[in-house]
């Protein structure tokens, strides 16, 4: 039997044959053997269906809800009316004004928390 690669980076899993009994498998990739176990191909196609859900998972302004993006971009607004000078009210500030506020205050898990979370550690904080 001879082996026709279908092309240059295809690759091929076969069982080994020096690993007759066992669960040990053989890929070629680009024309090497490269010796995976059975628990490792399972792991390796774990993780790409974890990076696929995450990237699938991933949200960003344009897949937020339309109520949502309109308050964002009404809150921008009131910002760049200020000149971006934060405002005396907290919701008038941007996340990043309130993060540096909550950082001065050594509140924990500041980096984990959007806006709204923000407001309500610094005023239970206060």
């Amino acid at each position: 039997m001879t082996d026709h690669p279908k092309s240059a980076h295809a690759a091929k899993a076969t069982r080994s044959p020096r690993a007759a009994g066992s669960a040990r498998f053989e890929r070629r990739e680009r024309g090497q053997a490269v010796c995976m176990t059975q628990k490792q191909t399972q792991a390796a196609r774990r993780n790409v269906k974890k990076a696929q859900q995450a990237a699938r998972a991933k949200k960003t302004i344009a897949h937020l809800p339309k109520e949502t993006r309109r308050d964002l971009g009404r809150q921008a607004a009131k910002s760049r009316q200020r000149g971006g000078s934060p405002g005396h009210n907290l919701e008038d500030r941007t996340r990043q004004d309130l993060y540096d506020v909550a950082k001065a205050r050594g509140i924990r898990g500041r980096s984990k928390m959007g806006k709204w979370d923000l407001i309500e550690a610094i005023r239970r904080a206060s």
